[in-house]
This record gives structure tokens, sequence and C-alpha cells, in this order.
């Protein structure tokens, strides 16, 4: 590959992309890094669009290196090899696997969201940490959640963590981001049947009815569920917690209720 190799950590475009690791960045730049082949693949082809990639042949196997630099040529996104140090700069601890990309995330707005009735919507409420978003967009994928709405969030969506923690599936799935207010309106608008998880919920998880168009609602584990996820027309629900423990990490709720509502759903439709 005859490509010039970038060898020093001061070079405009890494330091531009190393800066992306910080959110007030990657607000300002509208763009995002991606850690991984795997990640990178579900990208493109979900039509994410990549601006360039940095690829480290110390990290990769030749084969590998040889693919992914074809796939890029194919797409027309500028490769940049890179020595092992500069390298470092821009991809994420031990996690590396010779290439980060620097893309530009969609903008979905709730206007956007076209759903198949009846459609199983999953809620993020004020999540903090991007690998809990990402863990909880990796089940829904799994479980044919129809889409994500992530609303007050203390971190962005497209944070890299949570790309990496949702293994590229952030792609593949409807998500937005929005606030409580309109996510809410937007449920009820649209007629959605509405369960929060919470400690003190009224039924057991497996007593709702996620049959219908339904919306999962998951609050943080630090501060739960907001007063505006209260209402006559959201039912609260549970999980049996038999041990000293009274909750778990909220990815693992998520995972559970997912799949309560897909066994009801495949149920529903014999």
């Amino acid at each position: 590959m005859n490509r010039p190799v970038i060898t020093s950590v001061h070079n405009q475009r890494v330091k531009d992309a190393a800066r992306l690791r910080e959110r007030r960045q990657r607000e300002k730049q509208g763009r995002t890094l991606i850690d991984g082949a795997r990640e990178i693949e579900r990208a493109l082809q979900a039509g994410i669009e990549l601006v360039e990639v940095f690829l480290c042949d110390g990290f990769c196997y030749e084969d590998q290196f040889q693919s992914i630099v074809e796939a890029m040529d194919a797409a027309r996104v500028a490769v940049l090899p890179c020595a092992p140090e500069v390298f470092a700069k821009v991809s994420y601890g031990d996690r590396a696997d010779g290439i980060v990309a620097v893309a530009t995330p969609p903008r979905r707005a709730l206007a956007d969201l076209k759903l198949n009735s009846p459609a199983l919507i999953a809620v993020l409420v004020g999540l903090e940490k991007p690998g809990n978003v990402g863990a909880v967009l990796r089940s829904a994928d799994a479980a044919g959640v129809s889409a994500v709405i992530v609303a007050d969030s203390g971190t962005d969506l497209y944070n890299p963590n949570a790309i990496r923690a949702s293994l590229g599936t952030i792609f593949s799935l409807p998500t937005c981001e929005t606030t409580s207010a309109e996510a809410l309106a937007w449920l009820r608008g649209n007629k959605f049947s509405m369960s929060a998880a919470r400690v003190d919920g009224t039924i057991d998880y497996v007593t709702a009815d996620f049959r219908g168009s339904s919306a999962i609602i998951l609050g943080s584990e630090k501060s739960g569920l907001p007063q505006a996820w209260q209402g006559i027309d959201i039912t609260t629900v549970k999980l049996p917690m038999r041990g000293v423990a009274d909750s778990l990490n909220v990815s693992a709720t998520a995972a559970v209720l997912f799949y309560e509502a897909l066994r009801q759903r495949s149920c529903a439709v014999r």
C-alpha cells in the first residue's frame, strides 16, 4: 500500500480526531469516533458518512488490513496509515484493533421515526453512562426493539464509548435524542401503552402487556425516573429481587424486559 504514513502526533488531522474524545469537541465539530473494524463495517452498512480512517498495521493482521483498505477505497473514504505512537493518540485503550474512523453521526428527530405497528419502543431517561446506553442498544437490537428514544440524557448518544458498547448496533436501530416532554407527547399522540421500570413498581414485569404498541421506559440507576414519567397512563413494573440488592444495572433490566416483550409478541402472532 503506497500511502504516506503519519509519524507525528502533532499532525492536525490527528489532533482534531483525538479531540473528539471530548463531548464539547464532538458537538463543535459535528463528528464522532468509531473504534473497531466491526463497528465501522456496521456504520458503513447503515449509510453513516465516514470522513476518514486511521489505520495502524501494527495492530492488524495483514489480510484484515488489506480488506479494510479496500472497503474504505470503495466507499471513497480517506485512509490515513499511522505509526503506532500516532495511532495510540486517536484510539481507545486496549480495545484497539488497528482502525479508528471519524464519522458524521445521523441527527434524527422523533418525526423521523417511521415504524410499523405495533411497534416496541425503548425510552432511556437521564442515563449518564455511555456504556449503559450502548449496552441497552445492543440488547434492543437483539430483541427486535423497533426504536430507541434517548430523553434528557447525561451523555451524548454518539459518544464513542456508547458506539463501542453497542458493537455498532447503534447505527442500525432507529434512534433519536429529545426531551422528556417531547417524548411523552409523541408517545401519547401515537397511542403507545407505557410501562416504566421502577423498584417500587405496582405489577410484576410478566404481568405487563407488551403485545400492542408499547414503550418500555428506563431511568438512570442514580436518580431513577423523574416526576414527568409518572401518570395514570404509565404502568409501573418491577423485577423480583431475591437477594440483598434492590435493583439491577439498567442494561440488565432492559434486557429482561425486552425479551419478555419479545416472548409475548412472538406468542401473539402464532
